[in-house]
């Protein structure tokens, strides 16, 4: 086919991208597709201070672990699993800073911090955990706080991402 028929052919209609497609472009938007240099900035430093988060309740787990919670049925690899899942989120997210991590973090954190809460309250596993145990109320403190943080990095780029996206529709 010579350059002439490419440039001769009728321009097609692109078609509406489908639900999946559109999703997971939302999902992976991260602060370098934001417009604003302040949306920008803010998403990092929010992500960074998150991330910071995540290590820290990881250290309280892990210390935990290693001070005899590993020897508790279920609980004991739970706060295994947790952090070193923390400490792999936290630095996926301080490199890619993508708003599936920022979901993925602040859930993570947001329910390490139930879950000590209906331990506490309820038990958990057949175990029953008190808040006056050491670093109880830090952690509660932490996993909050860092979910919070990321969930309003979250925000922030979703918020950026969907109005860019109904401006570029406008456009057209």
């Amino acid at each position: 086919m010579s350059r002439m028929d490419t440039l001769s052919r009728p321009a097609t209609a692109s078609k509406p991208d489908s639900f999946p497609r559109r999703f997971a472009r939302l999902v992976l938007t991260g602060p370098a597709q934001l417009a604003s240099p302040l949306s920008r900035w803010a998403v990092t430093l929010l992500a960074v201070a998150g991330a910071a988060l995540l290590v820290w309740s990881a250290v309280i787990h892990l210390q935990l672990w290693s001070d005899g919670y590993r020897d508790i049925s279920v609980i004991g690899p739970l706060f295994l699993i947790q952090g070193i899942a923390s400490i792999a989120l936290a630095l996926a997210l301080v490199v890619f800073r993508r708003l599936a991590l920022l979901a993925a973090g602040a859930v993570l954190l947001a329910a390490t911090a139930v879950g000590l809460l209906l331990s506490a309250g309820f038990g958990l596993f057949g175990y029953q955990e008190s808040l006056a145990v050491p670093y109880a109320e830090t952690s509660l403190v932490v996993e909050f706080t860092g979910a919070a943080v990321l969930v309003v990095a979250a925000l922030i780029v979703l918020v950026a991402s969907l109005a860019a996206r109904r401006s570029h529709r406008q456009s057209f």
